[in-house]
């Protein structure tokens, strides 16, 4: 087994990327060499790595000879074509965009919900969708209280998920609000100051958008429950980073008791219970920003339905719903298969 690795990270100048390699860094994750990649317009820029000067070179067919892991996150076409380079060259590929998700060949996963799906062999692998992740990591140590039936879900996502672009048009937008100035979008396509709207993506014919679908499809998919009940609704908020989200958990027979729940909750790896009703102080996404756990809280009995759990979720999109996750499979990977240097 090898040591240290030689990494690559393909959209090393978006939000993601740089949050890999702050990520890599404080995991202490084993990197031999760190080759920073992106399109030819962010070719020259420089990142830190542990206290190195890393520049970023633009990505071709070759520039994945010698490495070992190779985590994606510049976009589904960029992952389509150069995932093939990478794993001809030897290299596992950590894939953040949507490009496989939903193909049954490749693995889709969550470490800490379906570390099974990870095989020695996997040449790829790919990071499931930000909002699923961080639903998920509320929802799958549920099931071991019962049978879920059904999942209603309200999105609260922020700008991160949207990219470093959104993230300055909002911060933007909202200084020109503040000082009288009518905010134009650029990046999205309402205003985002002080305003919510639908997700971003296109809506298809049943009326629901793209991440909607996203998130049906690809928890179905991670929990092994094709046939589950889910229906979800996404949102623009004017946060800067970490979505939050609203879910009724329905289960076949009556509810666990929420002493049950909090206990199920408090030893769930990668969670955090924040569910103060003294304090009323509940998961927020500015307490979420910049942690690796995901918060659950709210929790409470659905009113309507004695089957029902309502309870509610903040998670950093650029860490667990990318990132974080992102390293968590490729240090599962490394445990399964070592890779050679």
């Amino acid at each position: 087994m090898a040591d240290r690795y030689n990494v690559a990270i393909l959209g090393a100048s978006g939000a993601v990327g740089e949050t890999l390699i702050s990520c890599l860094e404080k995991r202490q994750f084993p990197v031999a060499s760190l080759r920073l990649l992106a399109s030819a317009r962010s070719a020259g820029q420089t990142r830190s790595f542990k206290g190195e000067t890393l520049p970023i070179e633009e990505v071709k067919p070759n520039a994945f000879e010698g490495i070992d892991v190779a985590f994606f996150s510049a976009g589904a076409s960029r992952s389509r074509e150069f995932a093939p380079h990478a794993n001809r060259a030897g290299a596992i590929v950590v894939d953040n965009s949507s490009a496989f998700r939903m193909d049954p060949s490749i693995p889709l996963v969550v470490p800490e919900i379906n570390p099974h799906h990870l095989k020695p062999e996997s040449k790829l692998i790919s990071v499931p969708n930000c909002s699923a992740i961080i639903l998920l990591m509320a929802l799958a140590p549920l099931q071991k209280l019962g049978t879920i039936d059904r999942v209603i879900v309200s999105t609260y996502q922020s700008a991160s998920g949207a990219g470093a672009a959104a993230m300055m048009e909002l911060q933007e937008q909202t200084r020109d609000v503040l000082e009288g100035r009518e905010p134009v979008p650029k990046v999205m396509p309402h205003p985002y100051a002080f305003n919510l709207f639908s997700h971003n993506t296109p809506v298809d014919a049943d009326g629901y958008n793209e991440e909607e679908v996203k998130v049906v499809q690809e928890s179905r998919k991670i929990l092994d429950r094709p046939d589950l009940k889910l229906n979800v609704t996404c949102i623009r908020v004017p946060v800067l980073r970490a979505h939050s989200e609203s879910v009724t958990v329905e289960f076949s027979g009556r509810a666990p008791s929420l002493e049950t729940v909090r206990e199920c909750l408090d030893e769930a790896p990668g969670v955090r219970l924040v569910d103060d009703r003294h304090g009323n102080k509940f998961p927020m996404p500015l307490e979420a920003s910049g942690q690796d756990e995901v918060l659950v809280g709210r929790l409470r009995h659905d009113l309507s339905n004695p089957n029902g759990l309502c309870m509610f979720v903040s998670g950093d999109q650029l860490l667990k719903g990318a990132a974080l996750n992102a390293i968590q499979i490729a240090e599962a990977m490394i445990a399964k298969r070592p890779v050679t240097a």
